[in-house]
């Protein structure tokens, strides 16, 4: 699968290389600061790695800490909000891919400070450390943004448990929709 992953990459990537650029510059010109950003996060069996992002936040907006992203947060730039809505904001983890901390399908990635306090309120978090985290997954498409962490994980156990070709066909064919209408994505 890593090698139609990284083909698939390579394939698109000049054209993902000029809507990255795009919306870099467009996140430079609304907001003060770099047009991206990384953070690091724990893949499978909870190793670090460190992901790429296109900044959709104002430069501060973590200064009091890690906090979960919500629906219409106000930490969210106007750029940031469309390119969270299409998804344009996790392009640069193409990257993660073809380094091979990721997949293009999988669980999403999340902070260890964040994974540390899940893990407590939530039983099996850690259960989704047992795939490689995805640049897009099941909970992506079924609900993104609004859901809360256990409702993730719900998502996340189910691809991990039902896990095929043909599951990872119809993520990446909901996740190109997402992307290129906007329709599907909360």
């Amino acid at each position: 699968m890593r090698i139609i992953e990284v083909a698939l990459i390579l394939v698109f990537s000049v054209f993902v290389a000029i809507i990255t650029l795009f919306f870099a510059l467009l996140v430079c010109l609304e907001s003060r600061g770099g047009a991206f950003y990384s953070q690091i996060r724990l893949g499978k069996d909870g190793r670090s790695f460190k992901i790429y992002k296109l900044r959709s936040m104002y430069i501060d907006a973590e200064k009091d800490g890690p906090q979960w992203a919500l629906a219409n947060d106000h930490r969210v730039t106007r750029v940031g909000k469309f390119i969270r809505k299409t998804r344009i904001d996790e392009l640069p983890q193409l990257w993660n891919v073809v380094q091979g901390d990721m997949s293009l399908i999988g669980p999403r990635p999340e902070r260890p400070e964040l994974v540390e306090e899940f893990e407590k309120e939530i039983p099996n978090f850690s259960d989704r450390l047992a795939v490689k985290p995805g640049l897009t997954g099941w909970a992506q498409i079924n609900g993104g943004y609004e859901l809360t962490p256990a409702e993730k994980l719900a998502y996340d156990l189910h691809y991990i448990t039902n896990k095929s070709f043909m599951l990872d066909i119809q993520i990446m064919l909901r996740t190109a929709k997402i992307m290129f209408t906007g329709h599907g994505a909360r």
